[in-house]
């Protein structure tokens, strides 16, 4: 079975966002980044080498195969934003049909520029993806 590489790591989230050469986008990220640091009540963390995340869990398939994950996250890409959000929760689509200029793919939500969309929307978005994801995936009791 072929290892994950996006992995956590202890790269400098700081170092990471404040190399984004274009400025409007790291403005965008650190803006994200606290919009999702909000929701988790966690700092971000540097998964791979390219996606900031907040908050994990560790989820179990029934093949067998397990790891831990982030709960949301994002990464600057060269055509867009990735907003990396769980999907299949209740609202969901309602709260996409009112964000703004987007695209999905099957796990994340593409944008340009937060000038693009409806930033209290996204809140909201990001808010109940969480709220989603530690319901189905509640934290191990220690």
């Amino acid at each position: 079975m072929a290892e994950l590489k996006t992995k956590l790591n202890d790269a400098s989230v700081d170092d990471f966002l404040n190399a984004i050469k274009d400025e409007q986008v790291r403005q965008d990220c650190w803006a994200i980044a606290e919009i999702m640091r909000k929701a988790t009540k966690a700092e971000p963390k540097m998964w791979g080498s390219s996606i900031v995340g907040f908050g994990s869990y560790r989820y179990k398939y029934a093949s067998g195969r397990e790891g831990d994950w982030m709960q949301v996250a994002f990464s600057p890409r060269k055509q867009n934003i990735s907003l990396y959000i769980t999907s299949g929760f209740e609202g969901r689509d309602e709260l996409l049909a009112k964000l703004g200029k987007h695209s999905c793919g099957k796990g994340c939500v593409y944008i340009k520029r937060l000038s693009d969309i409806h930033l209290p929307t996204l809140r909201k978005l990001i808010n109940a993806s969480v709220k989603h994801m530690l319901k189905t995936n509640p934290p191990e009791k220690k």
